[in-house]
């Protein structure tokens, strides 16, 4: 997933792990550019795509408002989400929650960076699925 967002004359694209429940979508972070433009102003674009190839692809776009998780009812229920969601093989250092991954850990507030979601307001998106062979026989 990437995250657009704009503050103070700069717009910053930026890729984030995240997970989604059908309402919000649900990211951490460290500080820093990122968390300040966002702060500033909220609204942000996101993007997620699925490709297999240049003619089997799937492509989100939505829109909507950044908000910090700041009670730890609100970051712990987020912090699980995060946890219970399916990770590729290789994974970063904030894909990983936990040095106890995939365990979760006896105390989420040991878990560090700050937890966010965005209430999605609109989405739009499309695909492209040609079941063509590579190998077209002539």
């Amino acid at each position: 997933m990437r995250i657009g967002c704009h503050a103070d004359g700069l717009t910053y694209v930026f890729p984030m792990s995240y997970a989604y429940d059908g309402k919000y979508i649900y990211g951490r972070a460290l500080e820093g550019l990122k968390t300040q433009m966002m702060r500033k102003s909220p609204a942000v674009c996101v993007e997620v795509e699925n490709m297999q190839d240049m003619a089997n692809w799937k492509s989100v776009i939505a829109w909507g408002n950044y908000e910090e998780l700041k009670t730890s009812k609100e970051r712990n229920e987020a912090l699980l989400k995060l946890h219970q969601r399916i990770l590729p093989l290789v994974s970063s250092e904030m894909t990983v929650l936990s040095k106890e991954w995939p365990f979760s850990p006896e105390d989420p507030n040991a878990i560090r960076g700050l937890v966010f979601r965005i209430c999605l307001e609109k989405k739009t998106g499309r695909f492209e699925m040609n079941n063509a062979t590579s190998n077209p026989s002539w």
